[in-house]
């Protein structure tokens, strides 16, 4: 089994392969357009041990006229993390959390990677969720899903995801603009007060997941985890889910962080960037940063997301396996940039397995509310509906108004009526690094650029003292 834990789809002959102050740089990025139609978004409802009651709609377009698509295999027997609760250190949880996932996979994978096998069916085993990634027909579909192993199959479409671009040129001389002070949103939630009590988020690992990093940006290397002032060492701190994209210009499977867009470069500076040269743009100067590429440009999947969900619940080398995934590596808190809409086939309950196997492993998973405002419920998207995501909207920068593209609450998409966001900040013109050059710095705006600016002291204490940050729900406006 270990042996399939592999990147990339493995064929029928070849198997290879963040204490007082926490900031996140995470969020949704402006969503994209959605083209498909509702019908296509959700599975009927029925007898589970019904054939096509098994199988998402969006499987059944996808596979018509012979055609093949990529899908998951969602196994029936999934782990049981509820025993994480009871412990007290996080790395005990995650330690438990990882272990009981891997067990649960590679006890119950076997019998269908074999028929996968036997059968030609390229495909690639995950364990966060107990799921196996399948490219193939509209009968391997339905030989699967008569299994009494198998739960559901459901879609792994490409989401384009309509990130923010620049709001003004961006700084790209050798000699960039130096601020008098550290950047307006930072200082509109008091950081530097909390910073002068000596909490800069010091001993706290924030982990981004977007469009990549550009990890040599002076105002990102010192704070890097795989930078020790000398050397750079990107085992278990950087990976790259992008394995089959196409005049990419960080190319596939890129052994160091590299940012293909520049929207992850400006998130995580906004978390920990600061130059020693005046350009304080970070929330906590004092954390250190990893990150994982789940978009090509922009384009992610439900696959590239839990790859890097998978790759932060336990880290592992470049170029190595989830087998070699150690959870005492874990992040604190992951930042995530992306979306991933029902009506566009995503497969919404694996990936808030995904997103609650994080949580039961100590980890935060931190998520824009989207740009879809001002309207009430317009959070529709995960991962910012679950309840396991903290999820952040964003105000006009030196106001408590919340800003008019931020979704707003409830969530009435799943039926919940769940109050989100959960929190507000700062999130137009921020002035963070950006991927172009070393010294190149960009002003964006959206809940992307709020996330950065939310302000955790663990769970219970995120609403102190940095005042000015509101939570925000569901009808406000």
């Amino acid at each position: 089994m270990a042996t399939n834990q592999n990147y990339r789809f493995t064929g029928p002959r070849l198997r290879s392969i963040f204490c007082l102050l926490l900031f996140v740089a995470a969020c949704i990025a402006a969503l994209g357009a959605i083209g498909s139609s509702r019908a296509i978004s959700q599975r009927v409802g029925g007898d589970p041990v019904n054939v096509a009651n098994k199988i998402a709609p969006w499987v059944v377009a996808q596979t018509a006229n012979g055609q093949q698509a990529e899908f998951f295999v969602v196994l029936a027997d999934q782990a049981d993390l509820s025993g994480a609760a009871a412990l007290r250190t996080k790395n005990e949880k995650g330690r438990f959390v990882h272990d009981a996932l891997w067990n649960k996979s590679q006890t119950t994978q076997r019998a269908i990677l074999r028929w996968l096998r036997e059968h030609g069916v390229e495909h690639r085993s995950f364990y966060i969720v107990n799921a196996i990634l399948v490219k193939g027909t509209r009968e391997i579909a339905e030989a699967l899903a008569r299994r009494p192993d198998v739960a559901r199959i459901e879609g792994n479409p490409q989401v384009q995801n309509v990130l923010p671009q620049p709001v003004s040129a961006v700084e790209t001389t050798s000699q960039p603009q130096v601020p008098a002070t550290v950047e307006p949103g930072i200082n509109y939630t008091h950081a530097p007060d909390v910073w002068a009590l000596g909490f800069r988020g010091q001993g706290i690992t924030v982990a981004g997941a977007d469009t990549g990093q550009r990890w040599t940006h002076n105002a990102l290397k010192p704070h890097y985890r795989g930078w020790d002032g000398q050397n750079a060492v990107h085992d278990y701190n950087w990976h790259d889910s992008i394995h089959d994209g196409v005049g990419n210009p960080c190319g596939n499977d890129s052994p160091e962080p590299c940012d293909d867009n520049g929207h992850g470069t400006h998130t995580i500076g906004t978390v920990v960037g600061d130059d020693g040269a005046g350009n304080q743009i970070g929330m906590a100067p004092g954390a250190k940063w990893i990150g994982c590429r789940n978009m090509d440009q922009g384009n992610g999947t439900p696959a590239r997301y839990i790859e890097c969900m998978e790759f932060f619940l336990a880290p592992y080398p470049v170029n190595g396996n989830p087998n070699q995934g150690d959870p005492l590596k874990a992040p604190d808190i992951t930042s995530n940039s992306w979306v991933c809409p029902p009506s566009e086939g995503c497969s919404v309950n694996t990936l808030q397995a995904a997103v609650e196997a994080q949580a039961a492993a100590g980890i935060m998973m931190v998520a824009g509310a989207g740009n879809d405002g001002p309207d009430c419920s317009t959070v529709t998207y995960p991962p910012a509906i679950y309840a396991a995501s903290y999820t952040v909207g964003a105000l006009t920068t030196g106001t408590d108004t919340i800003a008019g593209f931020s979704s707003r609450g409830p969530v009435t998409i799943d039926g919940s009526n769940r109050i989100k966001p959960d929190i507000t900040a700062p999130g137009t013109n921020t002035r963070s690094s950006y991927n172009t050059s070393d010294n190149a710095y960009a002003s964006l705006s959206g809940t992307s650029m709020a996330t950065p600016n939310t302000a955790m002291a663990g769970v219970e204490l995120i609403s102190s003292p940095l005042q000015p940050l509101r939570r925000r729900h569901a009808m406000d406006s």
